[in-house]
């Protein structure tokens, strides 16, 4: 196994990752996504999303985050897996489990809250907020085996269900979004919905690739 942040994974140390799932050898690889460099000082990546107050990000990131998850899925012979522990603990034991018996590379991406989150309550509820995560579409659980195609069935599953929670009163408990409403708050509203609407197409394409897989 090869553990790593997001920092290297989507960004400084991405063309080696890519490289390495490209190549089709059996390694697997764990991404704790923080949505920042969490070991340097709290500095934006290419995982932040969008509202999200960083250094570099002080006006909060104007732009959408990467989709690794989608990336190493297009080369169509890696396991990919979401996941988020406190959401949802048999999700991810079931991907950490089949990523390890999967015949190739994979790559599992966890959602990790961090300090750097300031999340109301501090860390002591960083499992909860992986739940709410979840419950508000701000992060999405999956899982692509590519295995199952070769059985003749839907490599692709969708295991978070439909948010039942409000995306932006999800992230103003988090002052690395709060802070953005307080310094400027127009400019909060309009990137926060902005988010929001990105975290709802992101879930209706995850419909869309449970459908496109079952053809």
């Amino acid at each position: 196994w090869i553990f790593g942040g997001d920092g290297w994974a989507y960004d400084i140390g991405f063309g080696g990752l890519d490289h390495v799932i490209a190549s089709g050898e059996d390694v697997n690889i764990m991404v704790f996504d923080t949505e920042v460099y969490s070991n340097t000082g709290g500095q934006a990546s290419k995982a932040s999303q969008i509202g999200q107050v960083a250094q570099f990000a002080a006006a909060g990131k104007a732009i959408g985050k990467k989709d690794l998850a989608a990336i190493a899925m297009s080369y169509g012979y890696v396991y990919v897996a979401q996941i988020a522990m406190g959401a949802d603990m048999n999700q991810t034991i079931k991907a950490i489990a089949e990523a390890e018996a999967y015949p190739g590379p994979s790559i599992v991406i966890g959602y990790a809250p961090c300090e750097m989150h300031s999340i109301k309550g501090g860390m002591t509820n960083c499992q909860s907020e992986m739940k709410r995560a979840v419950e508000a579409g701000y992060w999405q659980l999956f899982r692509f085996n590519p295995m199952l195609k070769k059985e003749g069935k839907n490599p692709f599953s969708l295991d978070s269900k439909e948010p039942t929670a409000d995306y932006i009163d999800f992230i103003k408990g988090e002052a690395r979004y709060s802070r953005l409403m307080q310094q400027s708050p127009e400019r909060a509203t309009e990137l926060f919905e902005k988010a929001a609407e990105n975290a709802k197409k992101k879930y209706d394409l995850l419909k869309k690739k449970v459908e496109f897989y079952e053809e």
